[in-house]
């Protein structure tokens, strides 16, 4: 056997043995915990489910890849190399959608196990007795819990590396490469699912406990926004009038600024965790009408090495001089901001019977993230949909482009993507000014994407 090959069986012998342990754990939390905190006295049917959410359609899930790679090592010869993995993965992990409502509920039901514990003595005690099972190796609950994250985003690494070490010749080859790309999109629907739900969870904290009289219509702040998709809270944090020091806390969200102050003071940290927490009684009344990102401009301190933590919001006919905490608190919402327009794609991949495919975009860069509408039964979509980001670092943020056909009753299909760093849309610009390009997309044999870029900095004192 070639040293590479030794090494690629050495990584399937890896994934195969991991994903044994894997299954046991699953299991093991039914019947060491589950089973018993569902006894009457401990918690609620509801609590249950909010703990435990869909744990056993991932032991289905799991138990199914299992099998499958049990199966293709048996059939194989127990003492011969894997010929073929990649198809197995590939074909399963298009089955484990369920990690993107476990992962996606996760913090809440870690949340309430944390308040449990530490309300509730005999709840506490409880868990420990559980704990103590020879089977659990000294492990707590809340450890267990956090093992589907983990295992679904070691996925794409133990792919890459047998992927590494198999030949592009290979009969494996090309099935690990689709493997890689579906391990890859689990992991991001499934940061895509923690993200919206935290989004979703601190805009409904927002409408409870905000203030916002005198505005001419009512603000539903977990709602779409006019023209920039769904509402994001970006930031928020504590800010200082500079002249009279008066404390103010700004909620930054994708498509308006709202400066507030406190009414009712809460007993916990100020930090964004601590202050969106259930617990939480703190209230806040709008300062000033909100502020439209599309009408203010930013000015840092003309002295570019100031250490003093001011900036200034330039709003219509008003000017907000604010202080924060520290230089990185002003900082920390970004160094300026990339407006994007995707207009349109062309000779997309065709999914459907028909020849035809029902398309839509997702544009991201971190954890900021935009989706186009669906355009139903075209390979040439017209979105004309823009988005901007805030960007953290010139020359490290990257802007991604992928293209889906959406189905109703399967995973959408991967229809191809692009990227684009931020620091060569930079250099374009100093040139030419805004931009318009035609972008080629990959791993798929057609298709290309036309977008507009605008990048503005704050630091050269542009807009918002």
């Amino acid at each position: 056997m070639q040293p590479v090959e030794r090494k690629r069986q050495g990584y399937i012998h890896e994934l195969m043995e991991t994903e044994e342990r894997y299954v046991d754990d699953l299991q093991l939390v039914v019947e060491v915990f589950q089973k018993r905190m569902a006894e009457p006295g401990f918690l609620t049917e509801g609590e249950t489910a909010l703990i435990f959410v869909n744990w056993k359609e991932l032991i289905m899930s799991n138990t199914k890849l299992l099998k499958a790679l049990r199966v293709r090592k048996k059939t194989g010869g127990e003492k011969m190399p894997v010929q073929m993995i990649g198809d197995v993965l590939a074909a399963e992990l298009c089955h484990m959608q369920a990690y993107i409502r476990f992962c996606s509920c996760q913090l809440n039901g870690a949340a309430l196990l944390q308040q449990k514990t530490d309300e509730h003595a005999d709840f506490k005690e409880f868990l420990k007795r559980l704990a103590s099972d020879p089977r659990c190796k000294g492990m707590p609950l809340s450890s267990f819990l956090l093992k589907p994250m983990q295992r679904i985003t070691r996925y794409p690494l133990l792919i890459r590396s047998i992927l590494e070490n198999t030949p592009e010749n290979h009969v494996d080859h090309s099935s690990l490469k689709l493997a890689l790309e579906r391990a890859e999109e689990l992991c991001s629907q499934v940061n895509e699912g923690v993200r919206e739900k935290e989004n979703s969870d601190r805009l409904e904290w927002i409408q409870t406990h905000v203030q916002c009289e005198g505005l001419t219509e009512q603000l539903v702040f977990n709602s779409l926004t006019n023209c920039l998709g769904p509402r994001k809270l970006l930031h928020s944090g504590k800010l200082y009038k500079t002249k009279s020091n008066k404390e103010l806390h700004g909620f930054l969200f994708n498509d308006f600024l709202l400066l507030t102050y406190m009414v009712k003071q809460f007993a916990v940290s100020s930090s964004s965790e601590k202050l969106f927490s259930s617990k939480s009684n703190a209230q806040f009344k709008m300062y000033k009408m909100p502020i439209f990102l599309n009408e203010a401009l930013v000015k840092l301190p003309t002295d570019p090495s100031s250490d003093e933590p001011v900036f200034h919001i330039s709003h219509i006919d008003r000017v907000y001089t604010l202080r924060t905490d520290n230089i990185n608190e002003r900082s920390s919402s970004g160094i300026g901001r990339l407006m994007v327009h995707v207009i349109e794609a062309t000779e997309l991949k065709a999914c459907k019977p028909n020849g035809k495919s029902n398309p839509y975009c997702e544009i991201s860069m971190g954890s900021q993230s935009y989706t186009t509408r669906t355009l139903q039964d075209t390979l040439n979509p017209k979105w004309n949909f823009n988005c901007q980001f805030f960007i953290k670092d010139l020359y490290q943020d990257v802007l991604c482009l992928t293209m889906f056909d959406r189905d109703q009753f399967s995973p959408d299909d991967f229809l191809g993507r692009t990227e684009v760093p931020v620091a060569k849309i930079r250099t374009e610009q100093e040139s030419k000014g805004p931009t318009t390009r035609r972008l080629l997309l990959h791993e798929v044999p057609t298709g290309e994407v036309w977008v507009r870029f605008d990048l503005q900095l704050f630091e050269q004192k542009t807009l918002l």
